[in-house]
């Protein structure tokens, strides 16, 4: 087992990468659906990509900058 004051390993950096993509690509997605049921657009775009940001965000600080720092 590596010492925890090692970063993260490739894996897991491919695995934030994913994570993140599918963080910000799916309320993007929802939002966009929605627009087009409601005839909203661009609001819910906008606010799927608010929303995508700050799980991103929130997705990184929980599991390596507590982890790691």
């Amino acid at each position: 087992m590596r010492p925890s004051n090692q970063g993260p390993a490739g894996a897991e950096l491919a695995g934030l990468g994913m994570a993140l993509a599918a963080a910000v690509v799916g309320p993007m997605i929802l939002g966009f659906v929605l627009d087009g049921a409601l005839r909203t657009s661009p609001l819910f775009l906008f606010v799927g990509l608010a929303v995508g940001i700050v799980a991103a965000v929130t997705l990184v600080y929980v599991r390596y900058v507590r982890r790691y720092m």
